[in-house]
């Protein structure tokens, strides 16, 4: 298995098709998915065809991949997925930064691990100039995921939601981080 990225307590690696059960459970959560899709299930179908292609892509700019299966690194278990990829495919100046981890995986600090350790590769290997972050407003843990791995509060918003979840009305934030602000604060 190759391996992306290993913290304290966890390894980050490509996602393969053997992945779509972990996926499909995942993504059938009602509170993984709260502020994503309102807690609506997503079907196999799905998973298969839309998410795990998403999850699977390369990016040239990087060579690699944007998004990581999140394993524990003691148990192999499986506890959800980062991402970090680039906004446009040929380039690595802006990343976008995202997590969705299983409930069990919740309060034990892996989201923020896994954050930091990712916004360092990419400022110290990607050539990565800013990390970008967004989430519901009112998705106060996420909010404060970013906060810890070193991202400020940028921006209210209003995104595009075609179908409307509880919360949505209070719009989005985005959170940043510049190379020359991690720079600083190193």
């Amino acid at each position: 298995m190759h391996v992306f990225l290993e913290t304290a307590r966890l390894v980050l690696r490509p996602f393969t098709e053997a992945d779509t059960d972990h996926l499909f459970a995942l993504d059938n959560d009602p509170e993984v998915m709260r502020f994503i899709n309102g807690g609506e299930p997503t079907s196999r179908h799905t998973v298969e065809t839309r998410i795990l292609p998403r999850l699977l892509h390369d990016y040239p700019c990087f060579g690699t991949r944007g998004f990581w299966a999140a394993e524990e690194k003691a148990t192999g278990q499986f506890l959800g997925w980062f991402a970090f990829r680039p906004l446009d495919d040929h380039s690595p100046a802006v990343v976008e930064l995202g997590y969705r981890l299983s409930q069990a995986a919740w309060g034990k600090g892996y989201a923020t691990e896994g954050s930091r350790e990712l916004i360092d590769k990419g400022f110290t290997d990607l050539g990565v100039e800013r990390v970008t972050a967004n989430t519901m407003a009112v998705n106060a843990r996420s909010r404060r995921v970013m906060e810890k791995s070193g991202l400020s509060f940028l921006r209210n918003f209003t995104g595009d939601w075609p179908d409307a979840i509880p919360g949505s009305e209070h719009g989005e934030v985005e959170y940043e981080l510049t190379r020359s602000d991690w720079e600083r604060h190193r």
